[in-house]
């Protein structure tokens, strides 16, 4: 399989990430051709599939290298799939305005940029209960007991231009004030099921530990753990805040249910 893009070659990757995950016996090889934005660069990628024929998925502005890659395509007899065209074609015919048509656009460093880049820094300093009293400026905070994945969603999150906190609820420890008198923004329970907690938690003390006895840890002992949860489950409930069992959820599904969630806490303020 070939991905081929005018620009990091991140939209056709994600594209075939999505596709393939839906095939559990496929295994492609695939050629990455990122920044093709000449028709030398085109020859070289058109040698590539000639050399290694297979379906070629692509992602190009420039009208004269697209013609040149599909008549290619034609010719050795691949399939060539523009994973943008459809949404690009119904968007021109909804708001009847024609593209900028010049590629790498979604990564010019404008303020979108630049605010991301704002929120990576917030996320990184607000890591693991950093500087709570900055906590007022964050657009969500996360907040569940250890190995929950509150610092990954976090990084996850400020990419997407959120600036997210994460403050861990360590047993025995009271919450710290400044999380639990939050007004303005969503403080969100990560908690996830004790089995698998405990099982996460025995491989973080292995990895920290050279013996890898954790058996009387009380970190990773599954009535404590369960103790855990549950008193982490009952302080959400006390304060009205959401909660997310992340145990079968990915990273990127845990964000997109955060988004869902910071979407409707948004509406419910300014009503």
């Amino acid at each position: 399989m070939h991905l081929v893009s005018d620009a990091t070659g991140e939209t056709v990757n994600s594209v075939a990430r999505a596709v393939l995950s839906q095939f559990r016996d496929v295994e492609p090889v695939e050629h990455a051709w990122t920044l093709v934005r000449t028709r030398g660069h085109m020859d070289k990628v058109i040698a590539g599939i000639e050399a290694f024929p297979g379906p070629v998925l692509y992602t190009l502005i420039n009208e004269a290298l697209r013609g040149r890659l599909t008549d290619a395509c034609r010719r050795i007899g691949v399939p060539a799939i523009s994973v943008l065209d459809p949404v690009m074609h119904a968007l021109v015919s909804h708001f009847d305005v024609a593209t900028v048509g010049r590629p790498g656009l979604q990564h010019e460093m404008d303020a979108e940029y630049f605010s991301r880049i704002e929120a990576m820094n917030f996320a990184m300093a607000h890591d693991d209960g950093q500087q709570l009293s900055g906590l007022k400026d964050a657009d969500v905070v996360l907040t569940g007991v250890s190995r929950t994945s509150k610092t990954p969603t976090c990084i996850y999150l400020a990419n997407r231009g959120l600036r997210a906190a994460n403050v861990p609820l360590v047993p025995g420890v009271p919450a710290p004030p400044e999380l639990l008198g939050l007004k303005g923004p969503l403080v969100i329970g990560l908690t996830k099921d004790p089995m698998r907690l405990v099982q996460v938690r025995k491989n973080r003390l292995r990895l920290l530990t050279d013996a890898g006895d954790d058996d009387e840890s009380t970190y990773a002992d599954l009535d404590a753990v369960k103790q855990e949860v549950a008193e982490a489950r009952r302080l959400c409930s006390r304060m009205g805040w959401p909660t997310l069992d992340v145990t079968r959820r990915s990273i990127e599904e845990t964000a997109a249910a955060v988004f869902t969630l910071l979407s409707r806490h948004r509406r419910q303020v300014v009503s």
